[in-house]
């Protein structure tokens, strides 16, 4: 015999409700001050009754909906009183007010919507109630022109990219303009993903989880920055693990980007790319063995990856590419793409990475792959020129060395890899 539909959604709402009312105990324990009286109506059984009388007075008069409307007047009447005299005594949180009418709609949610809807305003409410103090130490280091920024480049992917066309009207350019803007928005992203991750969830872990944290970003940045503390501080082991680490995590980044914009040739990366990272990890691993562990903040630039300059110039540049490499591979062949890809590895290798994954070129898939390796394999080249310049030798010469191995290695498996493979 079948368990009646009506039956579990009242036991769900009264669940639900009996939880949120626990919840609210808890969390008026924490912040209502000890010597203070809050004038509130509600405790764990009231919430508990709001939330069945929510469920019943929309099952009643489920055509009209007037008594589920008049119940949801009449709570927020007396919280209105309630309210009034808490305003003569300087208290003015609305708080539990909306988190009672949100458990007054589960009723009317679980009968109109799919179970897992009322059990995310569940959560969400439960998740926020006790997120109060972590969220508050959040906010208050971050810098607030960055939400400004995360606007902006939320306000050009939802609104403004839709609107682009998605045929190809500029000449020489095989993308439409909604292709190339789509191809920043997802590298801003992955950027602004480790970003965040660094500077605000890991921001003092120490220098090894700098460089993998910052390595998703930016492996050459973090290079740079690591290698100047590196010159501070004097040469340290961890200092070099972190270095290794960043362009470890670089490898793993490309295949992401790769599988993205082309699946084939990034299912085809996985295996050599995925090989070296590990490789990287393990020598960087190395060095982290009897090391004295620290904590010290490291000071990544504090530059962020979504501001719009930066997305508009990684445009022109991605463009710019498009039009080089087709013009090299047309004119050159497979040999122009790979001296073109070398050189590109001394550069910012974004750009020209999305410009042969997605520019449609005159050259094999097997082509492509070599030409990404190879930039990837000079791209070390240049991050361990940086490490000796900005470090000192005699600070991050053990690095440097490991990441032009690591990238020789790249270089000679790019060029060698239709026959490896």
């Amino acid at each position: 015999m079948s368990i009646n539909i009506d039956l579990i959604h009242f036991l769900v709402v009264a669940a639900f409700s009996f939880l949120v009312g626990l919840e609210v105990k808890s969390y008026r324990k924490k912040f209502s001050k000890a010597k203070e009286q809050n004038y509130f109506f509600g405790d764990i059984r009231t919430f508990s009754f709001v939330g069945i009388l929510g469920f019943i007075l929309f099952k009643i008069d489920i055509i009209h909906y007037s008594l589920y409307i008049a119940g949801f007047l009449a709570i927020t009447l007396l919280f209105a009183i309630l309210y009034h005299k808490n305003l003569e005594d300087n208290r003015r949180s609305i708080l539990l007010f909306i988190v009672m009418i949100l458990v007054y709609t589960f009723g009317a949610l679980i009968q109109t919507q799919p179970l897992w809807m009322t059990a995310l305003i569940y959560v969400s409410i439960v998740f926020i109630l006790n997120s109060t103090k972590p969220l508050n130490k959040i906010f208050a280091e971050i810098n607030i022109t960055e939400f400004e920024t995360l606007g902006k480049m939320i306000l050009l992917s939802a609104v403004i990219l839709p609107l682009l066309p998605d045929t190809k009207i500029i000449p020489y350019i095989p993308l439409s303009p909604f292709k190339i803007w789509l191809a920043v928005v997802v590298i801003s992203g992955i950027s602004y993903g480790g970003y965040i991750l660094q500077k605000y969830f890991f921001p003092s872990k120490g220098y090894f989880l700098t460089g993998i944290f910052g390595g998703s970003y930016s492996s050459t940045a973090t290079t740079v920055v690591l290698a100047r503390k590196a010159k501070q501080i004097g040469g340290l082991n961890v200092i070099d693990a972190a270095i290794i680490s960043a362009t470890s995590v670089m490898y793993l980044r490309l295949v992401v980007v790769a599988l993205i914009f082309n699946l084939h040739i990034g299912e085809r990366l996985i295996l050599p790319f995925i090989g070296l990272s590990l490789v990287g990890f393990i020598i960087s691993s190395f060095y982290l063995k009897n090391q004295t562990r620290t904590k010290e903040h490291v000071g990544i630039a504090d530059t962020n990856p979504l501001e719009l300059k930066t997305a508009f110039l990684f445009a022109f540049l991605f463009v710019a590419m498009i039009v080089l490499t087709h013009f090299v591979t047309q004119k050159y062949g497979t040999s122009g793409l790979e001296i073109l890809s070398f050189l590109v590895g001394f550069t910012d290798i974004d750009p020209f990475i999305l410009s042969i994954l997605t520019g449609k070129l005159s050259v094999s898939s097997t082509q492509i792959i070599t030409a990404i390796m190879i930039a990837a394999g000079s791209n070390n080249l240049l991050k361990a020129l940086y490490a000796l310049w900005f470090g000192g030798v005699k600070n991050t010469y053990k690095s440097a060395i490991w990441i032009t191995v690591l990238g020789i290695i790249t270089i000679v498996i790019g060029i060698a890899y239709e026959k490896i493979l």
